[in-house]
């Protein structure tokens, strides 16, 4: 053990990461027995450190809540929260938009990270272009963040049409959501990554933490430099 990190055998707890990139240590959940994630939480409960686990069942979040950690659990998104101490909180904004109600498990996961950092998030769900009046309906508001989150499925489209409208940067989650031809996501990232539209940039398939990670550094850094 050191005050860089805990090795606990089959984990090194990483304990200076908010120091070094500003943010909090994540635990990636899946792929963790229960009594490994139990120990890793217990271990920074004791430390008095704040951590996220993502893609957390709900299996494991049963499991855990036995050890009285302080823990929260969101099952759309299927994060584990474990909050120390005031949280910090970024000025700014961040919209999380998303295309249909089949993408809130990644847009809902991107919401509660950013504000797990300390961000205030708006959500616009369903608002996918198929009926592109509800995105209309919704323009202003959504106009008026910091930074856009923009989720979607199926060929992906929701990303160019809004970063057309806005001068907002806009980051674009594409998700496995959609009927055969769209690869699990491949269609939608590959119309994201191609999209003609200015200030896209586009995180990996269902990555709705890596958006919100990328959002909060944003804010963080635009707002120190006012």
């Amino acid at each position: 053990m050191n005050d860089i990190y805990t090795d606990l055998g089959f984990a090194k707890l990483d304990l200076s990461r908010k120091h070094r990139t500003g943010i909090a240590e994540t635990i990636y959940c899946a792929g963790k027995t229960k009594e490994q994630l139990a120990e890793i939480l217990k271990s920074f409960a004791q430390k008095g450190i704040s951590v996220l686990g993502t893609r957390c069942s709900q299996e494991q979040a049963e499991y855990v809540f036995q050890t009285n950690i302080p823990l929260s659990y969101d099952e759309t998104s299927r994060l584990l929260k474990l909050s120390v101490g005031q949280k910090e909180k970024l000025n700014g904004s961040i919209a999380v938009c998303c295309a249909g109600t089949a993408d809130l498990p990644v847009a809902e996961e991107a919401a509660q990270t950013a504000e797990f950092l300390g961000a205030e998030v708006q959500r616009f769900f369903d608002i996918g272009i198929a009926g592109i009046h509800r995105l209309f309906a919704k323009l202003e508001e959504i106009r008026q963040a910091d930074i856009i989150i923009a989720v979607a499925g199926m060929e992906g489209a929701l990303s160019s049409v809004i970063a057309g409208l806005v001068d907002t940067p806009v980051l674009a989650v594409p998700t496995s959501v959609g009927y055969g031809a769209s690869f699990n996501g491949l269609a939608p990232l590959l119309t994201m990554l191609n999209s003609c539209a200015e200030g896209i940039s586009v995180v990996n398939i269902d990555n709705g933490f890596g958006a919100a990670v990328t959002a909060c550094k944003m804010l963080r850094r635009m707002k120190n430099n006012d």
